[in-house]
């Protein structure tokens, strides 16, 4: 990903390396590629410096061209085979606007297993429902998130990354924050991410009947990492039912705004496991829906923040170098706790994260006592970059 420079706005010449990339090595012929993630993090960007260099004939088409929206989601064979003769690519952009695309994306690839598809999309929640049955077994999913800490190491070495950091916590990671130059220009781009965001995705969604009550959920969330929380608790404070708060809570997750951790339980009668943890995909996000950008020295959710980075970072550096494992909190009714558990390959492992490492170091008594082949570590700004950097 390429950024000109242009220094009466104040932006810098910056060159991000996308873990995916080169896009080449993930897509097949006879089956369609899926990218799916939020807004403005990339997406586009990928398949066109794709597209810039394969040798492939290619189609490149956009989900909000209504004349593709009707030929695919058509079902007729006939039109459809017409729609892609003579390429050996199709890419669509935005596809979850085109009704009906996976239907007509099965076509393609019974039909002409020698054309590769590739879709992007920025809401799960329709591209995933859409493609989920027609294409089981004929597609491949890549997620692309905001950038990753690895991803920057294209532009930035460590030690840099390192001198960053209070910057990721506070604007968070989306390419365009990045690119700003100023503490101004930084809160005016990821605000306007926010909203253009939130109200794109998510509020113009046909089921979200009241945007007021979903906002106000997610400050309630902003207020709450690292925290349980009580879906009964939140919907007494904003008036609606509990089914409604899943609900709202399932889009949020399905457009990248959230993501859920569960509680992890095995051996103990009071590990709590019917509450779940929410962490924002994006710092910056969390933090223009509650207007708060100072200085780190002058907050008192330093911890929270931490906390939501290093299981962001994580969850990224998992996802990108395919590190299969279950994620958990772990806490019990006692308050003993662990932010984080990972079970990879049948082993346990514990982290906690810890902005100031002045504390105990030591695991839990109740989980060394119940888990005794899991291992325990303090995860803080010194050691860090060893937990979520190849």
């Amino acid at each position: 990903m390429f950024f000109d420079k242009n220094e009466e706005l104040g932006y810098s010449v910056f060159m991000f390396v996308r873990s995916y990339e080169p896009l080449k090595q993930h897509i097949q012929a006879g089956k369609a590629l899926l990218i799916y993630g939020p807004r403005r993090v990339g997406k586009t960007t990928l398949l066109q410096n794709f597209l810039k260099t394969t040798q492939l004939k290619y189609k490149l088409d956009s989900g909000d061209n209504i004349r593709s929206q009707q030929i695919l989601s058509s079902q007729d064979f006939e039109q459809i085979l017409a729609y892609v003769e003579g390429y050996q690519l199709l890419a669509i952009d935005e596809a979850q606007n085109i009704p009906n695309i996976g239907m007509g994306v099965k076509i393609i690839v019974d039909q002409r297993p020698d054309i590769s598809v590739i879709l992007t999309g920025s809401s799960s929640f329709e591209l995933a429902g859409q493609v989920g049955e027609p294409l089981t077994g004929r597609k491949q999913t890549l997620t692309l998130y905001p950038l990753a800490q690895a991803e920057l190491l294209s532009t930035y070495n460590k030690f840099e990354l390192k001198e960053k950091l209070p910057d990721f916590l506070i604007y968070g990671a989306y390419p365009e924050t990045l690119q700003a130059a100023t503490h101004k220009q930084k809160i005016e781009v990821i605000t306007e991410i926010s909203n253009s965001y939130l109200v794109k995705d998510i509020l113009a969604f046909d089921r979200v009947k009241n945007s007021k009550t979903l906002l106000d959920l997610l400050k309630l969330l902003a207020f709450q990492i690292g925290s349980e929380v009580s879906l009964s608790e939140i919907g007494t404070k904003l008036g609606v039912d509990y089914k409604t708060i899943q609900r709202y809570l399932d889009l949020l997750e399905k457009a990248f705004v959230l993501v859920r951790l569960g509680g992890f339980s095995r051996n103990l009668r009071n590990e709590i496991t019917n509450k779940a943890k929410y962490y924002f995909m994006d710092l910056g996000i969390r933090n223009s829906l509650i207007a708060q950008f100072n200085n780190l020295s002058q907050r008192n959710d330093v911890g929270p923040l931490w906390e939501n980075f290093v299981f962001i970072e994580r969850l990224k550096h998992r996802t990108y170098q395919s590190i299969h494992a279950n994620a958990y909190f772990w806490r019990t009714y006692n308050q003993q706790e662990i932010d984080l558990i990972e079970e990879r390959d049948g082993t346990l492992h514990g982290y906690e994260m810890k902005w100031s490492t002045a504390k105990t170091a030591a695991a839990p008594q109740q989980w060394s006592e119940a888990y005794t082949n899991s291992s325990y570590e303090i995860i803080s700004p010194e050691n860090y970059q060893k937990f979520i950097l190849p």
